[in-house]
Order: structure tokens, then sequence, then C-alpha cells
């Protein structure tokens, strides 16, 4: 409440609290851009972090990519054909486009990044699978050739989120995802200002004069991608109170994710506006370490069904405004067409801890040490997570907080090694509805063993049924598909939902461009 107070405050005297100076050269040619975490890799293959994502769709773009109506367009394509029944695909590049170095973007740089791509991306896997010979036939075009039909191939190659398929030049593409590179040679509007950054506050961007945009009108990623400023500024502030005064002050133009308790005050500012632009939302989830004790066995992960309350978890960062939070949410978020109610009584039913001690008892749980991830530095995964080590705690298990800023959380998590020894037992991960619609894109689904997301589970039940969806022919047909999915969930409980949430962006009035879909600084201009 304090905070709260300050900041209205400050709002109307027009002072902000002493802070470092947020811009970067002249207002009316940069725009100061409060990301949602910061930039803590410069590849976005290393990691699903949203900020590092949203760094990747300034700096390279895709082949194809989704317009407003989340339908795939062409991006760096001019186009493609299909033959042979589906299995033969050729794809032709557009004419003039460039990276930032000024060579040739190619078809021998498209297949490159597809291959590197598709040994991390959940359906990127799947497309190697099904793939019998990819090649490029000259400069402009190259054919993937596969042993077995792949419907969602543009969706694949279009993804926006969660390991987006960006086009890097072959020599970065030949790079093992596993191995980060550190240089930034983009194909996308912006290039990377490397001297300028300033790891854990500042990130820098400047026009790319040699981008040719694709010719249809922008929307979101399957339009033009217009760079609307000379430079832009990803300014990272952890403290929210600091953020919200600094976008009265008028020191950032965008907040990219309001924290929910600083919204009231930021809506009643005259020269801001506070907007869902991403309604698909974001889901919190329990994800568990599959590799390693107490979460290697299910009964002791099914235990904690007992005493999750997905309404305590969203009240806890969202207050009790339900239209900013759903609770009764299982595999697929409410923005999906395979959202259902299959089973879901595991989660609403009545709450007990004494009744998860039991089951932990009866699964042989032997009090085991369990570390928690817990960023301290991202408001939202710090709430979430106190709750989540605390529940844990009166349900019996011997937990305990593993506190550090988010970048080190990133990294520590890709550890599969014993908690003991660096590794981690829980985490509480936040993907948005982008991420979740299907069994094809939902990272968290995925449970092919240590080729599968973070956790890494193993579920032969889940990987045949998400075969079985891809085969499915239409929606009618997929949805069955998709209650048989949430089922085996609670059987096999790769991960448990904590409920789904909607967060709003806050930015200057004066500034157009704003696209739906996902909130990105592309097409953005002032006045």
């Amino acid at each position: 409440m304090r905070r709260r107070t300050l900041l209205s405050g400050l709002a109307a005297t027009g002072l902000s609290p002493a802070m470092p100076s947020l811009a970067q050269g002249p207002a009316a040619t940069t725009l100061r851009w409060m990301p949602q975490a910061d930039v803590t890799t410069l590849d976005p293959m290393s990691t699903t972090a949203y900020g590092v994502r949203n760094h990747g769709h300034m700096c390279w773009d895709t082949l194809y990519g989704p317009d407003e109506s989340f339908a795939m367009q062409p991006q760096l394509c001019e186009g493609h054909v299909v033959e042979d029944d589906g299995l033969r695909w050729v794809f032709t590049l557009r004419e003039g486009i460039r990276f930032h170095d000024n060579e040739r973007i190619r078809a021998a740089d498209a297949v490159a990044s597809i291959a590197r791509w598709s040994a991390r991306d959940t359906l990127g896997q799947t497309l190697r699978e099904r793939t019998a010979e990819m090649r490029a036939l000259d400069d402009r075009r190259f054919e993937i050739r596969l042993n077995q039909r792949f419907g969602p191939m543009l969706e694949a190659l279009g993804k926006p989120s969660s390991y987006p398929c960006f086009v890097f030049p072959e020599r970065f593409a030949n790079v093992d995802p596993a191995r980060p590179f550190t240089e930034v040679v983009g194909s996308g509007p912006y290039r990377f200002v490397a001297e300028e950054r300033l790891s854990g506050a500042r990130n820098v961007y400047r026009r790319f004069e040699g981008y040719v945009p694709n010719p249809r009108a922008p929307s979101l990623l399957g339009g033009a991608k217009v760079a609307g400023f000379e430079r832009v500024v990803f300014n990272w502030i952890p403290d929210a109170g600091t953020v919200a005064a600094a976008i009265q002050a008028g020191e950032i133009d965008v907040y990219e994710q309001v924290a929910p308790d600083l919204r009231p005050i930021l809506r009643r500012h005259r020269d801001i506006v506070v907007e869902r632009i991403d309604a698909g939302g974001l889901v919190a989830h329990l994800r568990f370490n599959h590799l390693h004790p107490p979460f290697d066995n299910p009964a002791i992960r099914r235990a904690l069904l007992h005493s999750i309350n997905q309404a305590d978890f969203m009240t806890a960062i969202m207050g009790t405004d339900r239209s900013l939070w759903a609770e009764g949410i299982g595999a697929f978020p409410t923005s999906s067409a395979l959202a259902n109610d299959e089973g879901i009584g595991v989660l609403t039913a009545p709450r007990s801890v004494d009744r998860a001690r039991a089951a932990l008892q009866a699964a042989g749980y032997a009090n085991q040490p369990v570390t928690v991830l817990h960023p301290t530095d991202v408001v939202n995964n710090n709430t979430l997570t106190t709750l989540l080590t605390d529940t844990m705690k009166r349900s019996g298990l011997n937990a305990e907080s593993a506190t550090s800023d988010w970048g080190t959380v990133l990294q520590r998590r890709a550890r599969q090694e014993p908690p003991g020894q660096g590794g981690w037992n829980a985490l509480v991960v936040l993907f948005g509805g982008v991420d979740l619609g299907n069994p094809g894109v939902h990272p968290l689904l995925r449970a092919n063993g240590r080729a599968a997301w973070f956790g890494w589970p193993t579920s032969p039940a889940l990987e045949a049924l998400r075969e079985e969806w891809l085969a499915a022919p239409d929606l009618e047909a997929q949805k069955p598909i998709g209650r048989r999915i949430q089922a085996a969930l609670w059987q096999d409980l790769p991960y448990i939902p904590l409920g789904q949430y909607y967060i709003d962006a806050a930015y200057r009035r004066g500034l157009t461009g704003i696209q739906k879909g996902l909130t990105l600084p592309l097409g953005i201009r002032r006045g």
C-alpha cells in the first residue's frame, strides 16, 4: 500500500524517484522499452525465456510468421509449393534479403537454421524425425523431402515463441545449439549494438538500413516488420515501483508487463494507455525434475494434487478480481480449442495438506531435500515460488528455496546433475497461451526423456497420444484426443498447472502501430 501511495503522489507532482537516466539519444528517434525480463543470452536457441525470444524477433526473421489472426504468412519466404502427396515441400526465399553483415540470405542458410532449430524445438524434433532429406536447390530455393506427411509444416517454421525458427548465417547455424553463440549477425529489422550492452541492465538495437520488409501490410509477424525507430533500448529494471514511476515521468515509453498491483495507478494517468495486447494470457506451472528423487516417483508427484490450489496461486499475484485470472486449468489454456474438463476434479475438489502428507508417506517419501529454483528479481515468479515452497512444506516435503536472479535460474535449470551438484527438483515456469494451444507446440507435454524440455519427463502414453493428434485430420478428431491427453497428464504428471492469468502492457500516449497478439517493439512509431 505504501508503494501505491508513493507512486500516486509522484504521478500528481510529475516527479520520479532518483534513478539512473534511461533516455538514450533524442526521444523522437529512440523507443525506451521495459522488457518482461532481462536478455540473459544472445542466442535464442539456448532458452525459451520470453525476454530472449523478444530479443530474437528484434534481430532475426523467420521463414513464415503469424499475422494478427495467427494465420501463417510468408516472411523471409516468398512462398512454397507442395508435391508428391505432401511429401515434398519446395520453398523460395524473397529477392534482396540480407544479413546484417550485408551478405545475401541464401537457401543454404535456411537449411542450416532449420537443422539447428529442429534439434531443440518440440515440433521441430517431430519434423526432423519425418524428414528424409533437406537441401538447397540454388541460392533462393530449398526442399524438404518427408518420409511421412507433416501437416503443421508452416506452423512449425513460423512458430512465434518457445524456439522460433530464426534464420541465421550458415556459419552460426552450424554451431551446436548446446553451445550458445555470443555474436549477433541478424536477418531482421534491427541490429544488436554489442558495445552498448550492459548485462543485467541494458540492451540496445539500431535500425538495419539494409532490411527489406515483406510486401504485405504490417500484421504481427506475418506482415511487413517495420523498424519505426532509429534505436530501441531495452532497460531492465527489477523493481516494479521504479518502472511505474519512470513511465509516469516519461522516462520509458513501454512497460511490457505491468505488475498487477500497479495497473490501477497507471490507468489513472492521462498520458498512459494500459491495454491487454496478448489476450492468450499466461499459464503458471509447477515443473518437476524427473531425473532425480523424489520426483522421479510419479506417486510422489501425484501427492501434490491434493494440496495445490490454483485459486491461491492466482490470487497471490493477481488479487481477487476474477476477470484477471482463471482456475480449473488443465493441459490446455482457455484460449485453446482443446481445453476440456477431463479429470479436472483432481485440482478442483476440496484441498487438503493432510491428504497430501498421507499420499507422500504411502508413496515412500524419505524426507529427501527438495530444491526449488527461486528467482527473486521477477515479480510474479518470485511470488508464485514463495507460495509453492510454502505449500510443499505444509504438504510434508522437505522443500527449500534456492534464491537467485533470473539469469542464474535459467542457467541452473538446464543442468541435469543431482540437486546437490548444482541441479534442482522443482520450479515455477510461465508460458503464454500461444505456446500451449496444442500437443504439437506444448513444450511441457513433450515427454521424450532427456530430449524433452527442462525437467526431462518420460511418458510413452503422452508421446503416443501426441503422435495420434498429429495424424488427426481435423479439429473434431483432435478434441477427444485432447481429453485423453489430459487424462494421461494427471496420471504421469510431468507438471501441475497452477492457473491462468492475464497481463496488461502500458505505453505512453502518442505511440502508434501497437499490434495485438504479442507485445513487441516492431511496427511501433511515435506520433
